[in-house]
């Protein structure tokens, strides 16, 4: 039976430790809940860090032996580990550059030895359990690089990641001086979740400017493994916090609350202390507001509750101050002998207090800088059992791609923070009413369940995806297949592309000629009577005379405008007609002087644009917008626009290597037709040629190619096999 492992920084219990024994209870947070259903069940099992340091080896076995009973794995992390690799590399590292907040990292050797020595023990431990067939999901920022690390070790196992906070833009995530290593880390998982369209774009985006892994849509080819980049919004437990409401010890408070506020509107504020959370913005809107508003005084209250975190790190320190010098200069200058304008608590509380205040509240104010998706807003929804309440959500929070009943501001706007809260004291009740109704459709159908179930699932097809592709990799006994199929037949013809099919790519495309191993390739191949090979190529007629011209071989140029049986002439297709190229020309020139690098190469009957010098990324986007460009252009014109190996073609329709192949073939009667080719033209001649005829296309399998191989250098091997 296989199981599901799951794995993060810390494990869903609470360790306390009382007079040398140690005391386990499960803990409440909302991913704990939602992989519940998962990792208690059968022999899957969840593995992370218990919470506190235990170096001993009889507490260790303890420990583990009573973690065992609920699913659970411990990997013991030092002290050191705990500052350099937690508190360190993830929090004073990614944690900045991730919510946009780049002056606060630190970029310390130490941090990230230190990562990477915890990732290494995170692997070592999960390698102990794993087994093939199984499928592990790594969560969030602390372990990016594990997936690449079990990858190498398990090349076949299932893997999924998710990533918990925003991915930042490319600009952003390039200034981590390990940047290649961590998104290396990643792509050893075959599904990876965001939260946020927005943060799979930006992954994808870094991937192709910083490795060499092409995109497309949302599938990254890594070393010939489909990964796939998508968006999963987690959702919360919906129908926890909806009943909560009946709970008793939640109705006691609820009815204090109503004592102690009576008369006054509430507006909710609960969070972290966290720079990344906007507090002081949201401080300094309700301070705009009483200032503009006098009439609400002892009417309105702002319960803030900010929940302890890292303060011992100088700038949550100072942003504690700050929040308390803030708080308390509000207070000073409004308050009155019954009213204090901000109750503010610098502590936790449990679940049942936060469910009294969410259904009490008539405000919940989340105004967060950025966050990955925000849960208190989702917590807040769920919780309005009577539909009223108004959410006021910044655009920065994940949530609000969802929850787009809330009045949406921007948090660093002030101003428009104070008129959102305005608005929401004043909203008549069916405003309130037809907003939070449906807020809370999204929520209960898009649950923490929800989300596993989707994700899990999407797992398996993405697995499936890659299976399909496998089959068709012209593994060593396919090749000996296609070798019996070579040896028994009497008439062959070989259809060969040149650039990227036997030779690699060179970013000056005149130095990309015959080298002396290709040559003897070549005529080994021709020698043979049996054989009659024919190079078909995007090259200008030219240039493969004065290259290949002097072996035994038939030419196709300029993707089948000119043909030449070996030792005749040139012959070009009737009827073709260059007079476009002056309507079109101007505008590849546009190009080629906004894109430094880029280059047109001028055929008898097509145009082309290369851009093989062009900085990486700029290339693609001006060829995405040349491409539109010229769509526009060439639909009258009985042109044709291809895209290629860093190069777009425009030619006449009547030009196609589909074509040209069944010309050659007419007539004639072969017992082996082999066609082999890199580019997006030679996919005509894989469509073109009978089921049963070998078609091989090199570089990629998303092809109608029967058999893939990687690379021009396995081209050869494979020919070199075959003579």
């Amino acid at each position: 039976m296989s199981k599901t492992i799951i794995v993060s920084n810390r494990l869903p219990v609470k360790i306390t430790e009382k007079d040398g024994a140690y005391a386990l209870a499960p803990s409440e947070g909302g991913l704990a809940t939602g992989l519940g259903s998962i990792y208690r069940g059968g022999n899957n099992v969840w593995i992370g860090w218990p919470g506190l340091e235990v170096t001993a080896p009889k507490d260790q076995e303890q420990i583990a032996g009573e973690l065992a009973t609920m699913n659970l794995k411990a990997v013991y992390l030092t002290q050191e580990e705990i500052n350099n690799y937690y508190e360190g590399f993830s929090n004073e590292t990614l944690w900045p550059v991730f919510h946009y907040m780049p002056t606060y990292a630190r970029y310390e050797q130490g941090y990230w030895d230190c990562y990477y020595r915890v990732n290494e023990k995170f692997r070592d431990v999960i390698l102990e359990t794993a087994e093939p067939g199984d499928v592990i999901w790594i969560h969030d920022y602390q372990l990016l690089l594990l997936p690449g690390m079990i990858r190498t070790a398990m090349p076949d196992i299932s893997i999924g990641f998710f990533l918990h906070i925003p991915f930042p833009s490319f600009e952003l995530f390039r200034l981590i001086p390990w940047r290649a290593e961590l998104l290396d880390g990643m792509l050893g998982a075959d599904l990876l979740g965001f939260h946020t369209f927005d943060d799979s774009r930006h992954f994808i985006n870094a991937v192709t400017r910083l490795l060499p892994i092409n995109a497309s849509s949302n599938v990254l080819m890594v070393n010939d493994r489909a990964v796939i980049a998508e968006t999963f919004p987690m959702g919360i437990d919906y129908e926890r916090y909806g009943n909560m409401v009946r709970n008793d010890d939640v109705q006691q408070q609820l009815s204090q609350l109503k004592d102690n506020f009576q008369g006054m509107q509430m507006i909710l504020s609960i969070d972290r202390l966290d720079y990344s959370k906007g507090i002081l913005q949201r401080l300094q809107a309700y301070d705009l507001f009483l200032q503009l508003h006098p009439e609400y005084a002892e009417k309105v209250v702002l319960y803030m509750i900010v929940v302890p975190s890292r303060d011992t790190v100088p700038q949550y320190k100072d942003l504690r101050d700050e929040i308390d010098k803030q708080v308390g200069g509000i207070n000073a200058r409004f308050r009155t002998i019954n009213w204090h304008p901000v109750h503010y608590f610098y502590r936790s509380f449990p679940i049942e207090t936060l469910s009294a205040l969410y259904n009490y509240a008539h405000i919940c104010l989340v105004s967060p800088m950025r966050d990955g998706m925000n849960l208190v807003s989702k917590e807040y929804v769920a919780s309005r059992t009577h539909n009223n309440g108004v959410l006021i959500l910044s655009e920065m929070a994940g949530a609000s791609r969802e929850l787009i009943d809330a009045l949406i501001v921007n948090p660093n706007n002030i101003g428009a923070i104070t008129r959102a809260i305005e608005e929401a004291l004043v909203m008549p009740q069916p405003e309130q009413y037809r907003r939070m109704k449906q807020m809370r459709q999204v929520v209960a159908k898009f649950n923490i369940a929800h989300w596993v179930k989707l994700f899990m699932t999407r797992l398996q097809e993405v697995k499936q995806i890659q299976q399909s592709m496998l089959a068709r990799r012209l593994s060593t006994d396919l090749q000996q297949q296609v070798q019996r199929q070579y040896r028994n037949a009497e008439k062959r013809v070989i259809f060969l592309d040149y650039d990227g099919t036997l030779v690699g790519f060179t970013p000056n495309i005149d130095q990309a000629s015959p080298d002396q191993e290709l040559y003897q390739l070549l005529k080994q191949l021709t020698s043979n009577p049996k054989n009659e090979v024919v190079m078909i190529s995007g090259r200008k007629h030219e240039t493969l005379s004065q290259w290949l011209g002097h072996l035994k071989l038939d030419l196709i140029a300029e993707h089948g405008a000119w043909s030449r049986k070996q030792g005749g002439r040139w012959k070009k297709i009737p009827g073709l007609t260059d007079q476009w190229k002056q309507d079109i020309y101007p505008t590849l020139d546009t190009y080629t002087d906004r894109t430094p690098g880029s280059f047109i190469e001028e055929k008898s009957y097509s145009l082309a644009w290369h851009y093989r010098k062009v900085e990486e990324g700029l290339g693609e986007l001006r060829a995405n917008e040349l491409m539109n460009t010229l769509r526009y252009y060439t639909n009258d014109k009985g042109l044709q626009v291809l895209p290629g190996d860093k190069v777009i073609e425009i030619k006449n329709v009547e030009i196609n290597k589909g074509r040209a192949a069944l010309s050659w073939l007419q007539d004639h009667q072969y017992d082996f037709i082999m066609a082999i080719g890199d580019d997006h033209t030679d996919e005509d001649i894989f469509k073109a040629l009978s089921e049963d005829a070998i078609s091989i296309k090199v570089g990629s399998q998303v092809s109608a190619a029967r058999y893939y191989l990687r690379n021009f250098q396995e081209v050869r091997q494979f020919l070199a096999g075959l003579v």
